[in-house]
């Protein structure tokens, strides 16, 4: 009896073994084939594995079996980034999101505020707090926790320092302005913005072990360092800056977000929003993100922030870099797997594969367009203003 096949346009990337195979295992083949990827293959994108529970944890938990199954070691793959990239683009992340962890997600996202004011220090005792040592060694020597600007750089370093000042550039700052950065994180915007620009600086964060080293660096200028939950910001701002935290604000807030902001910056003032951001709406966030990276957060599309911003502020400008977060985070799993040696004293070896995992899933699907990283720049209705150019 001869032993059945999966046909295959290139058989020298997915080929079965001589064995007789279960259900579970012969869907999860065909889905992978579909998307050109193979199992035991040659490619850098096949999947070895270990463990033959996992085609079944697949079926039955989408992502979320996905990542816990790497992360548990019954599976490895050469190049994660470039098969996550592969299954994005085949739009099997849509096939398999028809499984009870996706849709218990969803149901949390229509019944709770997830990203309600009592909530929102969750992330950073999951995330932020993890230890300021990690994030030392993975990140530039500025620290920024966001997507660099890679338009004439060819490292890390000066790709944040291109993505400091052009957001500088975009505020069209002046000495002895009060800025407040939303979500200042370790400190980097207002370092450099009070060093180059002479400006006054208030960084808000909901992590304290942001705070303590953003406070540290900063030391000597004229920046204010708080721990505080943007719904409590008070005061008067000539300009206003966000990066990287507009992700955890969740839909049911933007309304309360933009009238924040509405209400602190001067009436010709600049507010420059800077997010990552889906391609398209999807109801829930990925469950393995979720539960292992960043709880409570949730991606909005672009229509959705310029539905929220239209009764509050006129987009002057709108920039996609999202091919740029590809080549930062791979630049931070680099610097990660060199410094791992010196971390694991620390942190145990299946962190170790949970955050790879999440470094290079997350390179993929910015590598699939699946998501973009946008740049706005705002100023408020109703205000004479002289024609915005922005820079790039």
């Amino acid at each position: 009896m001869s032993t059945p096949t999966v046909q295959h346009t290139d058989k020298s990337v997915f080929q079965i073994p001589q064995r007789r195979m279960g259900r579970n295992e012969r869907s999860v083949r065909m889905l992978l084939a579909s998307a050109g990827v193979g199992v035991e293959g040659k490619q850098a994108f096949d999947l070895d594995v270990h463990d033959s529970r996992f085609y079944r944890r697949i079926l039955q938990q989408g992502s979320l079996g996905m990542g816990e199954s790497y992360m548990d070691g019954w599976w490895d793959c050469s190049s994660i980034d470039s098969l996550t990239t592969r299954l994005l683009q085949a739009n099997l992340d849509e096939i398999l999101r028809h499984n009870p962890q996706f849709w218990l997600q969803v149901l949390r996202t229509r019944l709770f505020n997830l990203q309600s004011s009592h909530r929102a220090y969750q992330v950073a005792d999951m995330h932020y707090n993890l230890g300021n040592d990690l994030f030392v060694m993975m990140l530039d020597s500025r620290m920024c926790y966001s997507c660099g600007y890679w338009k004439d750089a060819s490292d890390l370093e000066q790709a944040q320092l291109n993505k400091l000042d052009l957001l500088c550039r975009k505020l069209a700052l002046q000495p002895g302005e009060q800025v407040l950065d939303i979500g200042c994180g370790w400190g980097s915007f207002a370092q450099y913005a009070a060093s180059h620009h002479g400006v006054k600086v208030t960084g808000v964060t909901v992590s304290r072990e942001q705070q303590v080293l953003a406070e540290e660096r900063c030391r000597g200028l004229p920046v204010d360092i708080r721990l505080q939950d943007y719904r409590d910001i008070m005061g008067q701002f000539d300009k206003v800056v966000s990066v990287g935290m507009f992700e955890h604000v969740g839909l049911k807030n933007y309304t309360a977000y933009f009238s924040m902001v509405q209400r602190v910056l001067k009436p010709d003032g600049v507010f420059v929003l800077h997010t990552i951001a889906t391609d398209r709406q999807v109801e829930a966030t990925d469950p393995w993100i979720e539960r292992y990276i960043f709880p409570n957060g949730k991606l909005p599309t672009l229509a959705q922030i310029a539905w929220a911003c239209e009764p509050h502020f006129v987009v002057e400008d709108v920039q996609n870099f999202g091919t740029d977060y590809d080549t930062t985070l791979l630049a931070w799993q680099q610097r990660f797997s060199v410094a791992w040696p010196e971390l694991q004293q620390r942190y145990t070896a299946r962190f170790r594969r949970m955050w790879e995992y999440y470094l290079l899933t997350c390179a993929g699907a910015f590598r699939s367009r699946q998501l973009q990283l946008f740049q706005l720049v705002l100023r408020q209705r109703n205000r004479q203003r002289q024609r915005y150019d922005a820079p790039r």
